[in-house]
């Protein structure tokens, strides 16, 4: 239960900074341009606080927090007072209506700007995209991508850390190339390779861009020494103590922590003997792991220890941190790979390169605000970079109901010099909130399934 208020309070400070800075950004303007706003509201329906600043605008915080909106003063909605006509936004000029129209996206890529330009102040811990391991015969393989390179870049995108590359590599989905610049081990020459994606199949929603392509990152040695126990758990009940090293299980060597974990998982309340290593001394124990039921309905065991891992190397770790003006560069290049990816992303979507079933609502951005949060400020920012970039691209579709549609009708008025009608605009109107409602209702429903 706590998990979810958490999330759900995540969800809605996330959604609440979005909307007031995509609303600020149509406010902005609006005042610049001499349109005079009567409301500016965060939220729709009844307000739950509201002020008149001296401006004469009202303020207000309303009851469903899911939007916002911005009301200017406008003849074709109501009457306007002879004395303020020249306030009205549909008296403005052309280029002043959609300057005020596309503030709002805007503000929201110049948002992310600012969260990444205080992220790369802060500083954020990463580490070096080393390859571990290859797969035989794997599109990478074939590449000849191999154990020990470091990704520089992808498709001319630099990849400082394992979070670019997967970036970068996503949006190649329906390509039939990729084109990717590796250091060899031990060298500082760089060298490119060209990844044939002709027979790649990818599904974001269960797979790991990197494993599909057949490349591991590279990651500390995981021993098979005992450095966390849950309480009451089957392992405690079993007799294993921290630092115990896991010998056999059932007469059978073990090298590697992955056999502890199949053995483990193909057990549930099935008794296991295990012998370990406690100061020098072999112990057997008798461990019967819970039941442990998961999301598809398959039941697995849990015995609840965990593994000792080996801290990275020093070479492998980096900060991304940046002074004040080299932290603007950094920030803005970022912003603008998201967009590229984002409206990559659209683009797939709508020719089918990217199943609807990725598409993404309110559930998952709940989750993923939750996490994030956890995490840590610096992280939540990212997170609030990468949904403002979201929001400014989803804006900007030429759906009437949206900025972007706005926008594609003062295109059709700059080339006819007339308005469009407002027969044609309600049509648009109707057709882009059924597309909306559409769209929302599938990412819903997607949301539920991934619960």
């Amino acid at each position: 239960m706590m998990g979810i208020l958490w999330n759900l309070g995540a969800f809605l400070l996330a959604l609440g900074v979005l909307i007031a800075v995509h609303e600020y950004g149509h406010f902005w303007v609006a005042r610049r341009c001499g349109v005079f706003v009567e409301r500016f509201s965060i939220g729709f329906g009844k307000p739950l606080w509201r002020k008149v600043g001296k401006d004469g605008t009202e303020y207000s915080l309303a009851m469903i927090p899911l939007g916002g909106y911005v009301k200017m003063l406008d003849e074709r909605i109501d009457d306007v007072p002879v004395g303020k006509k020249h306030q009205a936004f549909n008296n403005k000029a052309l280029w002043q209506r959609s300057a005020i129209v596309a503030a709002g996206p805007l503000a929201n890529f110049l948002f992310a700007i600012f969260a990444y330009w205080v992220v790369y102040l802060i500083g954020v811990p990463a580490v070096r995209p080393v390859i571990g391991e290859v797969a035989p015969h794997s599109i990478a393989a074939q590449a000849g991508i191999s154990n020990g390179m470091e990704l520089k870049s992808i498709s001319g995108i630099k990849t400082a850390d394992w979070e670019s590359v997967n970036m970068a590599m996503i949006s190649h989905i329906g390509d039939d190339e990729m084109a990717v610049t590796v250091i060899e081990p031990g060298t500082e020459y760089e060298v490119k390779r060209t990844l044939d994606l002709t027979t790649w199949s990818f599904d974001p929603e269960n797979e790991q861009v990197l494993t599909t392509l057949g490349i591991k990152p590279f990651s500390p040695p995981i021993t098979l020494v005992i450095s966390q126990l849950v309480d009451d758990g089957a392992a405690i009940a079993a007799g294993l103590q921290l630092n115990d090293e896991i010998v056999s299980i059932d007469g059978s060597s073990v090298t590697e922590w992955l056999q502890v974990v199949d053995a483990v998982r193909s057990h549930p309340s099935q008794p296991m003997t295990m012998e370990v290593l406690r100061d020098g001394v072999r112990i057997a124990l008798t461990l019967t792991p819970n039941t442990k039921s998961m999301g598809d309905g398959e039941v697995i065991g849990y015995a609840g220890f965990a593994p000792k891992v080996e801290p990275w190397p020093e070479s492998y770790r980096i900060l991304l941190q940046y002074g004040p003006f080299e932290a603007v560069g950094k920030a803005a290049e970022k912003t603008w790979q998201l967009v590229t990816l984002t409206m990559d992303m659209v683009t797939k979507l709508v020719t089918g390169d990217v199943a609807i079933k990725n598409l993404s609502g309110p559930i998952s951005i709940a989750k993923g605000a939750g996490m994030t949060a956890d995490y840590g400020v610096v992280y939540f920012l990212g997170f609030l970079a990468l949904i403002s970039v979201n929001l400014g691209i989803v804006n900007l579709l030429p759906l009437p109901v949206l900025d972007g549609g706005h926008l594609l009708f003062f295109a059709i008025e700059a080339v006819t010099r007339r308005p469009v009608s407002e027969r044609v605009q309600d049509i648009g109107y109707r057709v882009g909130s059924a597309i909306l409602v559409v769209l929302m209702a599938v990412a819903l429903f997607n949301d539920f399934t991934r619960l």
